[in-house]
């Protein structure tokens, strides 16, 4: 008989893939998503990433399938939630991504500085704008002229921002961190972002901003406020270490999903780490759900890169067929950096919509990749798991009718290269992973107290995926990310509302 919590997360139903021979479900124990969204450990949300994976989502993969000592590999880490949660639970781990921004966000949360470096780093860049501040005063009061990006920031603050980004080099390990703080704090709603010419969470279309804030201006007879980004910048970055640095130092890398496994051993043998995986978590693209360069158009610029131009280079899968060739050759390059018994995670959904128009037939890409990319390749089926998702937490609420079109459900294909693995995660299928009990019981460091979590109906249950798929908390759609309530322990009373998006709100990037 199956027990209480054994029972599958949302629907007891198998999958069908084109008639053949049904997916076996895999009951994980029930509540395994639904821990608590308020995670204290203050490197997580260093930046919001649209698609993040919640960090509770992958503290229960990680503690449910490896070790303290395994390396955890994911070859889409976005801003590299789930090879953080591997560190600072004492595994190794590898995230990969071709995104720029991605990849500086994640070499910046596994491997950061101690305060007081970063800290000392920001006082020496301060002391160089005070020689300085003439020449960027004057840089800057002539790109605004031009109707460049400095049109959504204050002249000061420009200018600072313009010192900071010339000086700041991204083959540094301090400067990576403090770039990817800044880019934390870019843009938001808050008296702690740069500018509050757009929200947090993406970067509106430039077009689209300006006109907002002409309208806005018009009625307010204001501009854009003057910050100070080297106090904002010090503020952030101790409340970023107010923690410490995570007890392993994992591994960020920039490169194709395709050579993760290539990619990750090699960086793995040179710094002399066991150099096979236990344990792959990751999310592939939602057959151009999401345009990260785009979305992401404002935090690129300050990297000096151009929006498009990441966009070409980034995998947009745009049918289901395209999706599984394109994790066929991810789980060809992986197998070879697999452990015996490793288990992989391949987290996907049934789209539904491109970007707001729906499409004719919803697609089940867990099905697609276990028939045509996963299988193909030898892997074993341990099973799937399903999650439905609350329409009115998602981000495509800013489409109005056609919210909650993209993604109706997100699903786990749990697989593994051999039999050992299959045993694996069924062995630990039916485990409680109770994140109150191990938010803060990590070895050397201050115990965490976790929130009481308030029980809620299966309908409001978390979505695996971050906020291209269901993050926005009911009520609050398109908030500042850092100031939600499943990312940071108190939501800010100088939070502003968000202006009425429409679909293309994250355009192409302007001239610097």
């Amino acid at each position: 008989m199956t027990q209480p919590d054994q029972l599958p997360l949302s629907l007891t139903e198998v999958v069908p893939v084109d008639g053949a021979a049904p997916l076996a479900t895999l009951a994980l124990a029930s509540g395994w998503s639904d821990q608590p969204r308020v995670w204290p450990q203050a490197l997580h949300p260093m930046c919001t990433y649209l698609g993040s994976l919640p960090a509770a989502v992958a503290h229960d993969l990680i503690a449910r399938w490896s070790r303290p000592g395994d390396v955890v590999i994911d070859p889409f880490c976005g801003r590299g939630t789930v090879p953080l949660q591997a560190s600072l639970e004492r595994r190794v781990g590898v995230g990969i991504d071709r995104n720029p921004l991605a990849q500086l966000l994640t070499a910046a949360v596994l491997d950061p500085p101690t305060a007081r470096d970063a800290l000392a780093r920001v006082e020496l860049l301060r002391i160089d704008w005070t020689r300085s501040r003439q020449d960027w005063r004057t840089t800057a009061l002539a790109m605004a002229a031009g109707g460049s990006v400095a049109t959504f920031f204050h002249a000061e603050t420009f200018a600072q921002l313009l010192m900071v980004r010339a000086a700041l080099r991204r083959d540094d390990a301090i400067d990576t961190f403090l770039l990817a703080t800044i880019a934390g704090v870019l843009h938001g709603r808050r008296a702690a972002a740069l500018t509050d010419a757009m929200p947090n969470t993406f970067s509106m279309a430039p077009g689209y901003a300006a006109r907002w804030l002409a309208t806005r201006d018009a009625e307010t007879g204001g501009g854009r406020p003057d910050r100070d980004l080297f106090m904002i910048l010090a503020r952030r970055v101790r409340w970023l270490l107010r923690e410490g640095r995570p007890p392993l130092r994992g591994i960020g890398l920039s490169g194709d999903a395709r050579a993760a496994g290539t990619l990750a051993t090699a960086a793995l043998r040179a710094r002399g780490l066991p150099d096979r995986a236990r344990l792959v978590v990751t999310s592939p693209p939602y057959l151009g759900v999401v345009r990260y360069g785009r979305a992401n158009w404002l935090r690129l610029w300050l990297l000096g890169e151009d929006a498009d131009h990441v966009d070409a280079q980034l995998d947009t899968p745009r049918t289901a067929a395209e999706s599984s060739a394109l994790l066929g050759e991810v789980l060809a390059d992986l197998r070879p950096a697999l452990a015996e018994d490793a288990i992989v995670v391949l987290i996907l959904g049934d789209v539904g919509s491109d970007r707001g128009r729906r499409l004719p037939q919803a697609v089940d890409l867990a099905a697609a990749a276990w028939a045509s990319a996963a299988a193909p390749q030898g892997y074993r089926l341990a099973g799937v798991v399903r999650d439905a998702i609350d329409p009115s937490r998602k981000l495509t609420g800013l489409w109005g009718e056609r919210a909650g079109d993209a993604t109706r459900a997100d699903q786990l294909l749990v697989i593994a290269p051999t039999e050992l693995g299959v045993r694996r995660a069924h062995g630990s299928a039916s485990q409680r992973m109770d994140a109150a009990r191990t938010l803060g019981v990590v070895p050397g460091r201050r115990p965490v107290t976790a929130p009481a979590r308030t029980p809620q109906p299966a309908a409001r249950r978390p979505a695996i995926l971050g906020t291209h798929a269901a993050d926005v908390p009911p009520g609050r759609p398109g908030i500042d990310g850092p100031t939600r309530p499943d990312e940071e322990p108190r939501p800010h009373a100088d939070d502003g509302a968000t202006p009425q998006l429409h679909p293309a709100a994250a355009g192409t990037s302007v001239p610097a």
